[in-house]
């Protein structure tokens, strides 16, 4: 009767070992998110700022506002200056008119002097000094154009100017790009900020990376876009079961990480792979993970 005990025993040890070879973890991690750092892109006080940790943020939408003022007083101030320096254009052209009617003037009189010339009413000295004033009026028709150049090269510079400053304005408003979850708040309504101040840190939880290391013998199993399996604790006894895709292979071995421990006898040279793994919401960065290739 012992010996049919003893044999019973030894067929669970033997069928436990087996079942815990099957289920043996290639590779273990930690779960990690593409983090992002969101910055002040202006300088002043912070009127409006509708962000909580926590929060799902979507992109495009604005969640608060650094003030303005200044920056709307400054563009009433260059477009009130664009204004003045376009109205010397109006002026430039006016005297060009006035010239160009002399300049008419003197050709008509260039044209009668020419005809009484050759019928001897006239003097070679009146042509000629017809047609110099008439060369001295093309001068200054060409000076004034190139202060109308140099006006027009003005308003160029002020509409810049203002370009800029509405540019600022719109980056005064946190309108949030990326869209994601709301890692950390860093300011509050009320504070001043300044450009390139941090804000708050997002990061997109939908889809997770679990980092792990694995040794140069399993390398043959690791391939860029392969399926694996994905175990992560759902008690002291299960499992809970997530597809993974891998996303990213190092090119370098490296040490093994002191914070990773694994079931079988640690090696010193391992290699780093990333294994993206679609969050059902569940899973939180820094979590623990295993891999299965």
């Amino acid at each position: 009767m012992n010996k049919i005990y003893l044999i019973l025993i030894l067929l669970a040890i033997t069928t436990i070992a087996c079942n815990n070879n099957k289920d043996k973890s290639d590779a273990y991690g930690n779960f990690e998110a593409t983090e992002v750092v969101i910055s002040s892109q202006a300088n002043g006080k912070i009127i409006d700022f509708n962000i909580e940790e926590g929060q799902m943020l979507k992109p495009g939408l604005t969640y608060g506002f650094i003030d303005t003022v200044d920056l709307a007083l400054k563009r009433q101030q260059l477009m009130a200056q664009a204004a003045a320096v376009s109205s010397k254009i109006s002026n430039i052209n006016a005297q060009i008119e006035v010239l160009r009617q002399q300049k008419q003037n003197l050709e008509v009189d260039r044209d009668r002097i020419f005809k009484m010339t050759k019928e001897g009413a006239a003097t070679k000295k009146q042509m000629d000094d017809v047609i110099g004033a008439i060369d001295v009026i093309n001068k200054q028709i060409n000076a004034i154009q190139t202060q109308n150049a140099a006006v027009l090269n003005e308003i160029s510079g002020i509409e810049k100017q203002i370009e800029q400053v509405v540019s600022a304005i719109k980056k005064s408003y946190l309108t949030d790009e990326t869209g994601g979850t709301v890692l950390i708040k860093y300011a509050e309504k009320g504070e001043i900020t300044a450009f390139g101040k941090p804000l708050y840190k997002i990061a997109n939880l939908n889809d997770m990376i679990l980092k792990v290391y694995v040794s140069g013998d399993l390398l043959p199993k690791v391939k860029i876009g392969a399926k694996c399996k994905v175990l992560v604790d759902k008690n002291e006894k299960e499992n809970k079961t997530y597809e993974g895709t891998i996303s990213w292979v190092a090119d370098n071995a490296e040490f093994t990480p002191k914070i990773i421990q694994t079931k079988k006898e640690r090696v010193n040279l391992v290699y780093a792979v990333k294994v993206l793994v679609k969050n059902d919401g569940s899973l939180k960065i820094g979590m623990p993970g295993e891999v299965i290739f």
